[in-house]
């Protein structure tokens, strides 16, 4: 738990208690930016009230901030502030977003022949003895865990976050408690994934026994981001040169490949893509109808199978990363 020392650090643990009750929390990144904020206030404002000069400080975009990665940054003061002023405990008034910056990066369209040569390279992948045991559960967590995000569409995030508790291997569901979002939901898994989800968690205990995540590192944590894109580019360029390619893109081609397999009417149609904008977490179904538009040649696919009204909306929702 996080403990919070600066003046105003009662009202920080009340809002954190009612965002927690309302299963709208997430420690490790509201926690942390939370946190950071709570002791620059200490340390440059020991003891002190919240106050505006406070707020106008630590929100402030840095030089080597985006826009996007200032509101991130930011959202939980937000949020925070916004809880003081309802309850009239603050007249503090809250930063403002910025303006967030247009996306230039298009997802890679994979081949079958680039997926198959890559699941083969996550496959042999050779330990290290130099290395050992870290070596060796790298050679079970890599084939596993991007089959997972290939098969589920799940953010990498939400993989690397995974607990044991939260992966159901009878029933084949998921529990995504850390998402995006923060809105818990469940994923049903392919059947052909679970198979290879009980195999590598018999074969991972032999390691890890009495581990926390399903995908838990040596040193008993869960793995980073940079884990996942180092692992990610080196089986990818070992697998298909100089291609560009992420980790995050595996989630893109669920969702393609999903509507892409659907027939049937439109109101079928409708249902389907509600399902799946379900289970990939979005709150909004034209987040999902956008991994369409930005893919050349394919908004016509949707024009025709949902009609103008969605089609309309498409564009104005930002591609999502992690």
């Amino acid at each position: 738990m996080i403990e919070y020392i600066s003046g105003f650090s009662e009202l920080i643990n009340r809002f954190v208690s009612y965002r927690n009750a309302s299963g709208s929390w997430n420690d490790i990144s509201y926690g942390m930016n939370l946190k950071f904020f709570d002791h620059y206030c200490e340390e440059k404002y020991p003891g002190q009230e919240l106050q505006q000069k406070m707020v106008n400080e630590w929100c402030t975009k840095r030089d080597t901030e985006s826009n996007r990665s200032y509101n991130c940054r930011i959202l939980v003061i937000q949020a925070f502030i916004t809880y003081l002023r309802d309850r009239n405990l603050t007249h503090v008034i809250s930063p403002a977003s910025l303006k967030e910056e247009k996306k230039q990066y298009i997802p890679h369209a994979f081949t079958d022949e680039e997926l198959c040569r890559f699941f083969y390279e996550c496959d042999h992948i050779n330990p290290s003895q130099k290395h050992g045991r870290v070596s060796a559960i790298r050679k079970l967590t890599c084939p596993v865990f991007f089959r997972l995000l290939y098969s589920s569409g799940i953010r990498t995030t939400e993989a690397r976050l995974l607990k044991v508790e939260d992966v159901d291997l009878t029933h084949g569901v998921l529990n995504i408690r850390a998402s995006k979002g923060y809105d818990q939901h469940y994923v049903a898994l392919h059947e052909s994934i679970i198979p290879v989800l009980s195999k590598y968690d018999d074969a991972i205990k032999q390691y890890e026994p009495n581990r926390t995540y399903f995908f838990e590192s040596y040193k008993g944590n869960h793995y980073t981001r940079d884990w996942v894109q180092d692992n990610f580019e080196a089986l990818w360029k070992k697998a298909n040169g100089s291609v560009k390619a992420v980790a995050y893109d595996l989630r893109h081609h669920y969702a393609i490949t999903n509507i892409n397999s659907w027939d049937g009417d439109a109101f079928e149609f409708d249902d389907k893509l509600h399902y799946l904008s379900k289970s990939m977490g979005h709150r909004w179904i034209e987040s999902t109808l956008y991994y369409y538009s930005i893919v050349p040649g394919l908004a016509e696919t949707i024009l025709e199978k949902t009609e103008s009204g969605f089609n309309e909306i498409v564009p104005e929702v930002d591609y999502e990363e992690e």
